[in-house]
Parts: structure tokens; C-alpha cells; sequence
């Protein structure tokens, strides 16, 4: 199985530069005028043009404001400081603290496009640390 991640923004080439200076990726192929795809992760991410208001889901409209989802990113990174301030200075806000954990730690942040997005730093087994 291969993953793809796809991203709806309203737009495109702000969400490129955003997600290039915040979390170190490339731009690979464009695709038509409404689709860039960037590398550097362990799955492609697609960022999809789709305006604000237009139809997401059946009778559920686009909408670019910080909502929730079930889903969001996690990026691992290896010194959780720097990224932090990588991030935000590209345009991502910190939601909270920096939190301790015993498997690292985590900082949970929001994009301009109201996705949700998270940096754990691992320590020791990582996620290891609380299996039973």
C-alpha cells in the first residue's frame, strides 16, 4: 500500500511556500493548475486547490477557518525547539504549551488553511515507551 496525503487549500501557492519553509520540503510535479505535489516526507503530500465554500463533502461546504477533523499530521522532528520556531515563523500558530510525555514531546499546531498539525520530538523507545 502506498499513502498519499491531500491537502484542500484556497491557495496554492501560499500553502507551497508555507509547508516548504515549515517543515523542509520540496516541490515535486505539478499537476494541471490546481495541484502541486510536495516531497520530502515519507509520503508525498497534495496540495489541492478548492475554493473556500465550494463543496468538500455532500452538503458540506469548504471552509478554511480552524475547524476539526479526525485527522491530522504529525511531523517528527528531532529537536522539537527549533522546529517549533521554524514553524511558526513560516505561518503555523502553536494551540499549546509544549507538552512532556514520557515516550518525548509534543506541541500541537494550527496552519492558515485551519488544519491541524502536530511536532513530537521522540526520547528513549519513543512510542515503545508506553506499550505494555
Amino acid at each position: 500500500m502506498q499513502l498519499l496525503i491531500n491537502l484542500d487549500v484556497p491557495d496554492l501557492e501560499a500553502a507551497e511556500t508555507l509547508y516548504k519553509r515549515a517543515f523542509g520540503l520540496t516541490t515535486g510535479r505539478r499537476l494541471g493548475g490546481d495541484v502541486v505535489e510536495l516531497l520530502g516526507a515519507q509520503a508525498p503530500l497534495y496540495l489541492l486547490r478548492n475554493a473556500a465554500g465550494s463543496e468538500g463533502a455532500p452538503h458540506s461546504p469548504r471552509r478554511y477557518d480552524r475547524h476539526w477533523t479526525p485527522v491530522h499530521l504529525d511531523v517528527v522532528v528531532e529537536d522539537l525547539d527549533a522546529a517549533l520556531a521554524i514553524a511558526t515563523q513560516a505561518g503555523l500558530r502553536a494551540e499549546t504549551p509544549i507538552r512532556e510525555a514520557r515516550w518525548g514531546r509534543i506541541v500541537r499546531l494550527a496552519d492558515p488553511f485551519g488544519h491541524g498539525w502536530c511536532l513530537l520530538q521522540f526520547s528513549g523507545r519513543g512510542y515503545d515507551e508506553i506499550t505494555t
